[in-house]
């Protein structure tokens, strides 16, 4: 996406794949010490056995470390529900440049005493230290889980959904997800995936987790009821088996495999306030014309988090030119980030004036000299090479 775990110059690489251990799991609290080579799927599975789930979810599950994850501030599917990996990494174990090994690896919910340094590692990309394990809390397993996937006429149809949705189904929703016409046209073309619904503009698929499967299948019934009779909604499919929920799923979630399919593709990972949230997805469109071939927006309406890809049949300097640096511009003039969840990494790096005031960009790379003197650490990412 950024760039941020490619070596581009002169770099060694440090591979924790073989650190794959989990360390223990408190079974009362819900709190899991496990390695950085840990993979996020494997995780789930083990917690899973004990009636728990990662507090993290996303597409790259079956390959992507913890530690990793930890290490760009991962938000992933249920961010919504969960929040943050700043609220659910309890502690950290890292390795500093100069070799010292700095163990915050406490499995404490409340801990104020003196600094968070544990805060200064999660999103640094490496740049500050290197993760070797982590202290997590784990959420308790839903026993219900129940999708909807429905269509909605427009933008702004999508977003008085949410807000019904938030006060209808309150503590059972779990995710908030939407996608635009032309994002299932891409899966319809060149994945193969079936569209269970009418074609509408919009989509959003909505994901409910609680412990009482005819409470939720009431509060989802009444809500489903509101929003297609008050015409939000035009069609719908609820699944509630394995089997449908993961082709649901994969509608959303192989976007980006076939924004691949479709050409050159130019990403960013934007976060804006949610009633502007498809509208640079518009104004994009209507500047770059037909030198693009697809303007998409999809992502997380539920913490404002888009995803923007604009793809063409191979790379263009002049499409380049046309893109940035007017996204981050339009980004930045509605008090959005240049980047909600993707980091900065080695593409992004000079864009972060835009998110960030001078004097934080200053403390940033006064962080970076003290840690990493030497600038050993994922060299050449995150923060620009001279202050802004």
């Amino acid at each position: 996406m950024v760039g941020g775990s490619v070596p581009v110059f002169d770099e060694i690489i440090l591979s924790t794949s073989l650190m794959n251990q989990v360390i223990s799991f408190d079974p009362v609290a819900g709190i899991l010490v496990c390695q950085a080579g840990c993979i996020l799927e494997q995780l789930n599975q083990y917690v899973e056995e004990r009636d728990f789930i990662m507090p993290l979810d996303l597409g790259a599950k079956g390959s992507c470390h913890i530690g990793g994850n930890v290490a760009t501030n991962a938000g992933g599917l249920r961010l919504l529900r969960y929040g943050s990996l700043r609220g659910t990494v309890l502690g950290l174990e890292v390795v500093l440049a100069d070799g010292l090994v700095l163990d915050c690896l406490t499995s404490l919910r409340k801990d104020n005493t003196g600094y968070d340094l544990k805060q200064l590692f999660i999103g640094s990309e490496g740049t500050l230290g290197i993760i070797t394990a982590i202290s997590i809390l784990c959420p308790q397993k839903p026993k219900a889980v129940n999708l909807a996937f429905l269509g909605c006429p427009g933008f702004s149809e999508v977003l008085k959904t949410f807000t019904t949705c938030k006060g209808m189904l309150g503590e059972i929703l779990s995710a908030y997800e939407f996608m635009d016409n032309r994002c299932m046209q891409l899966v319809e073309n060149h994945l193969r995936l079936s569209n269970p619904v009418t074609e509408n503009p919009f989509y959003v698929l909505i994901e409910t987790s609680g412990s009482n499967a005819g409470h939720d299948e009431e509060k989802l019934n009444n809500f489903l009821e509101r929003v297609m009779g008050s015409g939000l909604v035009t069609d719908g499919t609820v699944a509630t088996d394995n089997m449908k929920m993961k082709m649901l799923w994969a509608l959303r979630e192989r976007i980006t495999e076939a924004l691949s399919c479709d050409g050159y593709v130019y990403k960013y990972d934007i976060s804006l306030p949610v009633e502007k949230l498809y509208d640079i997805v518009l104004d994009m469109r209507s500047r770059l014309g037909q030198s693009a071939k697809s303007v998409v927006g999809y992502g997380h309406v539920g913490d404002g988090n888009l995803h923007l890809n604009v793809t063409a049949k191979s790379y263009s300097s002049s499409l380049l030119k046309a893109i940035e640096p007017y996204v981050y511009e339009w980004t930045a003039r509605h008090h959005g980030s240049v980047s909600a969840e993707h980091g900065l990494g080695f593409k992004k790096k000079d864009f972060i004036g835009y998110s960030k005031p001078r004097e934080a960009i200053l403390l940033m790379q006064q962080f970076k000299g003290m840690l990493d003197p030497k600038g050993i650490l994922n060299p050449y990412k995150t923060l620009p090479s001279s202050s802004c």
